[in-house]
């Protein structure tokens, strides 16, 4: 029997390396990757559905999956996750010292449905207690004009977001008419509200165990129900790679990738997080996918609260025994 052959939109990751490269295969599929930053990768498929496979801002997922008759299906494989204290910038002339000086203060976002924006005001609302209804948000592109909402949104009632298209988030926090920038990737100025935020977020892991996932990766649903096989044997092979780069960064004789103690800093993670630090898969997940979709959902990115069985492919759930 012939393979199916599938293209793939996704980062350039070491822990995808070996099965771009082919030294780890998905039985029965041929891969034909496309390495892209994830912001093209999910322009394109949000508005054009370019590939079979992509990696998808878990944002625009969740916004996606919440609608009627959803045309994508996402298995547990998540390539990005990054905590998110560091994503807090302010102005300098900014009065903002503390998240509860948030309210009453205008704050930008990139996009309202950006994960990391998502995560952030989570944060500020269920660890800080800030009310976002008290915030008054402006959302425009980080460094160039014109950047816009990709899913539709249902914002609560109460709360203000406003669109800016001819002006950027870093101009508007260098002049001060923002505040406050939440950002994934950082501003042209400004400095972040937590200088120690590395502390801040290992207190954020011990008290909650989520560990913020950025990026999941989705089938063309029609793509899925043709061979509902190989959504498994994607996550096998996702999974295998993952493992080995586990297992090329804890090795401390070879430097895999160009950063000095990185096998000490990986001992350190696995001791606060359990030998498996990264995983795929729905359970080893759960704090962290029940908190996303909560936020999402309060904050109007996702149109209702998705339960577990209504996001990842049901033969990635679960396994078999011997």
């Amino acid at each position: 029997m012939m393979n199916i052959q599938l293209s793939l939109a996704i980062g350039a990751y070491d822990h995808v390396r070996d099965l771009l490269d082919g030294n780890v295969r998905a039985p029965g599929i041929d891969l034909i990757p496309f390495e892209l930053p994830i912001e093209e990768v999910t322009f394109r498929f949000t508005r054009f559905a370019e590939w079979d496979i992509a990696e998808l801002s878990f944002g625009k997922t969740v916004a996606l999956l919440s609608q009627d008759n959803p045309q994508i299906v996402p298995i547990p494989v998540f390539p990005s996750r990054v905590f998110r204290h560091s994503a807090i910038y302010v102005g300098e002339r900014s009065s903002i010292r503390a998240p509860k000086d948030f309210e009453k203060k205008r704050v930008g976002v990139p996009e309202w449905a950006q994960t990391a924006g998502i995560y952030v005001r989570g944060l500020l609302q269920h660890e800080y207690g800030v009310d976002l209804r008290a915030v008054d948000w402006y959302q425009a592109g980080l460094r160039q004009p014109g950047r816009t909402e990709k899913v539709a949104l249902k914002l609560p009632q109460g709360l203000r977001l406003t669109p800016v298209n001819d002006k950027s988030l870093s101009e508007m926090l260098r002049s001060g008419e923002l505040d406050a920038v939440i950002s994934a990737r950082a501003p042209a100025s400004g400095r972040r509200l937590f200088e120690d935020y590395q502390t801040l977020e290992l207190a954020y892991f011990k008290k909650t165990r989520i560990f913020p996932i950025m990026h999941v990766l989705v089938l063309k649903r029609d793509v899925y129900e043709a061979n509902r096989w190989i959504a498994m044997n994607l996550f096998k092979a996702f999974d295998e790679a993952r493992r080995r780069s586990v297992e090329r960064v804890k090795e401390f004789g070879v430097s895999h990738l160009p950063v000095p103690w990185l096998p000490n800093h990986v001992q350190h993670w696995r001791e606060l997080a359990g030998e498996e630090f990264w995983p795929y898969g729905v359970e080893p997940n759960r704090a962290t996918l029940e908190a996303f979709f909560q936020y999402a959902h309060e904050q109007g990115v996702a149109g209702k609260r998705l339960r577990m069985e209504d996001v990842f492919a049901p033969e990635t759930r679960e396994h078999f025994k011997i």
